[in-house]
């Protein structure tokens, strides 16, 4: 399980970057976020390999004088479970410069409406199960102040962070996949057909996918020259994720199984086995 104390990757990335001239810590800045908006709300859907980016949208009231330049100083957003103090896991991007467009001013302060991205790499940033849950959001702001003048056999290197938390909220779940297989082929009319598949899962521990046991599938039929599916019958996942059944071969048309998905894991629908009935 990955567990670190939220900003620690930012600053430690951020104390490696060199600085043409050297700044002052400044104390902690000023700042009032509104709400945080991660993919829209809509869940994230993670597999085991592919980096998913997703759209990050906020609010952020700062005095008229500060300014983020993303060279001596940065603000990123984060999600994490857990804590804001003691997180089971966290995952942040590195800092890139966000979109702001003024909504609001006063004579000392600016609101701003921001859009950003946040790239979740699965092999980097998800390890078990647990992770498929609610996250809130927070942001971080991180400063750096670099001495790297040695002439007097010393240098220094200052970094310090502010985070705020709850900002927001995101939802997680593992990609899905399904699979379906008719036999015989063709089939003859009156005759058993048997329906097999598969339902499998990310699971982010091992890095591969995994049978999903003991959820409801939905096996659906669309006859040839229909527009639509209709449900046949409702299968039970078995222990490796198989799916199973039988069906009296009646006409011409298309087999396929429907998971619906849970709180953890997305829907998923296999694609469709034509049947040909003699």
């Amino acid at each position: 399980m990955r567990k670190l104390a939220i900003g620690a990757a930012v600053s430690g990335a951020l104390a490696l970057t060199g600085l043409a001239a050297p700044a002052a810590l400044a104390d902690s800045p000023d700042l009032t976020f509104g709400a945080v908006t991660v993919n829209n709300g809509k869940p994230i859907v993670i597999g085991t390999k592919a980096e998913v980016t997703v759209p990050v949208t906020y609010s952020i009231t700062r005095p008229t004088a500060f300014k983020v330049d993303y060279k001596n100083n940065f603000l990123g957003v984060a999600l994490y479970r857990g804590t804001l103090a003691e997180p089971g896991n966290v995952i942040e991007d590195s800092p890139s410069k966000p979109v702001c467009t003024p909504t609001a001013t006063t004579d000392t302060t600016v609101t701003e409406s921001c859009a950003t991205k946040l790239t979740i790499a699965p092999r980097v940033y998800l390890f078990e199960g647990a992770d498929a849950t609610t996250w809130k959001a927070a942001a971080i702001y991180s400063e750096q102040a670099i001495d790297e003048d040695d002439s007097d056999d010393h240098i220094s290197f200052h970094v310090g962070s502010d985070v705020w938390g709850n900002l927001g909220t995101a939802k997680l779940q593992r990609l899905a996949k399904a699979t379906v297989n008719a036999t015989p082929e063709p089939a003859v009319k009156g005759k058993t057909l048997t329906v097999k598949g598969t339902l499998t899962r990310a699971d982010w521990n091992t890095g591969r996918y995994a049978g999903y046991k003991g959820q409801k599938v939905a096996l659906q039929f669309k006859a040839k020259g229909a527009a639509a599916y209709t449900d046949v019958k409702t299968v039970t996942s078995g222990t490796t994720g198989t799916l199973s059944t039988t069906v009296k071969a009646s006409k011409d048309g298309t087999y396929r199984y429907v998971f619906a998905g849970t709180s953890t894991t997305a829907a998923v629908k296999s694609a469709g086995d034509f049947v040909d009935v003699k």
